[in-house]
């Protein structure tokens, strides 16, 4: 067994215009040079990810972002109070960010992730755009193995940093209009961002279907997205017997647990969701089925769960 890649390893793979996936506190990252056009390119190819869709670009600190994004009053307060965090902010760029990391855009995503491997790499390698480590449109991983089984070669190699604890991708909060606004539902609600801001903050992601984003400011709005191969249903309530599948895997709360098999029950949590879809899928599951109302999941992980039906 060949040993594993150091961080040393990692930052002069990354330094020769190469792909490393690492951990972050949400789910394991794609990283590349943000500088190196030759490197952001190679990220959309091992992805198969449209190049109208912007890519994050993740920094070790504050200082470390502001040659890529123009932060006013509110993004510092922000990034003062929750950085280290599963919080991107949509900006204004600075001159000279790549097009490419920016869709075109006059806009750049950027955060600082709450990850010790991730922030050591970010330290020696600089800011480093890191989209999820899978084929577009696929769940996000959230192992190293998850990773490696997804894009192989296609990686120079994976820093494995064990299982991520959040499990869902980070919230995407816009600041480059006078009102904030939640593009994409994470583990930061609108409820904690508006006591931070002081301000009121519009949760533009309630709603919003992926065919609504002509031209997205934001990863995970237009093209489909964290769905796995095995087909996703959303009940309210157990369905009646026999209305599944022979196999189907279940994701649940408390409240139904009972009502199904031990071995096809999984308690839904954002920090196994994206385990289980691809569970189901290395178990050649039938389907899955979540049971399970909005009112008992969290806002983001329901919000993943209804686009992965979607799928």
């Amino acid at each position: 067994m060949s040993p594993a890649p150091s961080l040393a390893d990692a930052v002069a793979a990354l330094r020769a215009g190469r792909l490393v996936a690492f951990p972050t506190e949400t789910v394991y990252g794609l990283g590349a040079d943000a500088s190196r056009d030759d490197a952001i390119r190679a990220v959309f190819d091992a992805k198969g990810r449209p190049s109208d869709n912007p890519l994050i670009v993740h920094g070790a600190t504050l200082a470390a972002l502001e040659p890529i994004a123009v932060f006013d009053a509110r993004a510092r307060r922000l990034a003062a109070t929750c950085w280290p965090g599963p919080l991107t902010l949509v900006l204004p760029a600075q001159p000279g960010v790549s097009s490419l990391v920016r869709a075109g855009l006059p806009t750049v995503a950027v955060r600082v992730p709450d990850h010790p491997v991730a922030l050591a790499l970010l330290e020696q390698a600089g800011p480093l755009v890191a989209p999820s480590a899978n084929r577009s449109g696929r769940p996000s991983p959230t192992t190293a193995q998850a990773v490696s089984a997804e894009l192989g070669t296609s990686v120079a190699m994976v820093l494995d940093g064990g299982p991520c604890r959040v499990g869902i991708e980070s919230t995407v909060l816009d600041l480059s209009g006078p009102v904030a606004r939640i593009l994409r539902p994470g583990a930061m609600d609108a409820a904690t961002l508006r006591g931070i801001l002081d301000a009121d903050v519009i949760d533009a992601s309630v709603g919003a279907a992926p065919e609504d984003a002509e031209r997205p400011r934001a990863p995970g709005l237009k093209y489909r997205h964290y769905a796995p191969s095995v087909p996703v249903r959303i009940f309210p309530a157990p369905p009646a017997a026999g209305a599944l599948p022979a196999g189907t895997l279940v994701l649940t709360t408390e409240r139904h647990a009972a009502s199904f098999d031990h071995a096809d029950v999984v308690l839904v949590d954002s920090a196994s969701l994206y385990a289980s879809f691809r569970r189901a899928e290395d178990e050649s599951r039938p389907a899955i089925a979540v049971v399970a109302e909005a009112s008992e999941l969290p806002a983001a992980l329901w919000d993943r769960i209804q686009r992965a039906a979607r799928g």
